[in-house]
């Protein structure tokens, strides 16, 4: 049998012809359940610690937690994460909204658990900072919030104190998925649950040179 499929060109290997190798897919049930659990968790830490920093926080002195390493500040951040790009607010809401739009539609071909994990972690820290876009001060749609989607986002992480910007929840979810997302795709991953191993590339390669020898040789 293994002969016959050698002699037919079938990869041996598991291996899709591009270099794809196919992985046990990811059922919708799970993929679903993966999502609506680490996207509500994310999103409910964000929200819980916001909350509460302001009620504790908000007006008073630092507090510190480790001296020279870590303290909580309430900050307003109308930038991006980590208080990048100030004053661009309503262009960082346009964006996040997409991002969460982009996800959603991603997340139908999603059939990888390391993905519907990254994909969780960027999508619940998106809805974080998204709902402070649109809700907090000086945004909104009631009297006295003459600018929608201009809110600030709250950050109250301080890390390094003077030398490293202030963060939140929703901030370290989309950075960690951002960093798995970029392993992922190093590694070869796909969000279908296959993996690009490089194997049929190599092997096109090794094939075509063993070919080039043995026409040299004739």
């Amino acid at each position: 049998m293994r002969g016959l499929q050698a002699a037919g060109g079938a990869p041996l290997t598991g291996e899709t012809e591009e270099g794809a190798a196919p992985a046990a897919p990811l059922p919708r049930r799970r993929r679903i359940a993966v999502l609506a659990t680490i996207v509500p968790i994310v999103y409910a830490l964000d929200l819980a610690t916001k909350t509460l920093v302001l009620r504790t926080l908000e007006g008073r002195e630092p507090f510190v937690v480790v001296p020279g390493l870590l303290q909580f500040r309430v900050i307003f951040n109308s930038g991006a994460a980590f208080s990048l790009g100030t004053g661009m607010t309503i262009v960082f809401t346009c964006v996040a909204a997409a991002v969460v739009v982009a996800i959603l539609r991603t997340a139908r071909n999603l059939r990888s658990l390391p993905w519907a994990i990254t994909l969780s972690l960027l999508l619940g820290g998106a809805l974080g900072n998204l709902t402070d876009r649109i809700f907090r001060s000086p945004s909104g749609f009631g009297p006295g919030r003459p600018s929608p989607l201009q809110g600030h986002v709250v950050d109250f992480i301080e890390t390094f104190p003077g030398h490293f910007p202030v963060w939140n929840i929703a901030d370290s979810a989309i950075v960690c998925g951002g960093v798995l997302a970029v392993i992922l795709a190093w590694r070869g991953y796909q969000i279908d649950g296959t993996r690009d191993t490089g194997a049929a590339k190599t092997t096109k390669t090794a094939t075509t040179t063993n070919e080039g020898k043995e026409n040299s040789d004739g």
